[in-house]
């Protein structure tokens, strides 16, 4: 086991990145149980969350083309919960308009 920035040994390092990686993948969650449950995503900038999601992708063959499995896993995972958010805001956001429309044209 050798040491790495600061003096700290590499299982440290490690556990630091990994902890970090379940906090941030983890932190989508409960905006995708939100969405779901009040049905609408109106709130949800859709734009913010397509350039995360290819930020996400990119991170994801980043750590394909370094071969390390904890980059992988997170951001496999962070982008599975981001793209089910945006599918969840286009079919909300078309159901709302298609009721607007509706409540427009009565």
């Amino acid at each position: 086991m050798h040491a790495l920035a600061g003096g700290l040994p590499s299982w440290v390092v490690g556990l630091i990145g990994s902890v970090a990686a379940a906090c941030t993948t983890i932190s989508f969650l409960p905006q995708l149980i939100r969405v779901y449950r009040l049905k609408s995503a109106h709130e949800i900038s859709l734009v913010m969350f397509l350039v995360f999601s290819f930020g996400v992708f990119l991170w994801l063959l980043y750590g394909i083309f370094i071969r390390s499995f904890p980059v992988v896993v997170a951001n496999a995972c962070t982008l599975a919960l981001s793209l089910a958010i945006l599918a969840l805001k286009i079919r909300y956001d078309r159901r709302r308009r298609a009721a607007s429309a509706k409540i427009g044209k009565a």
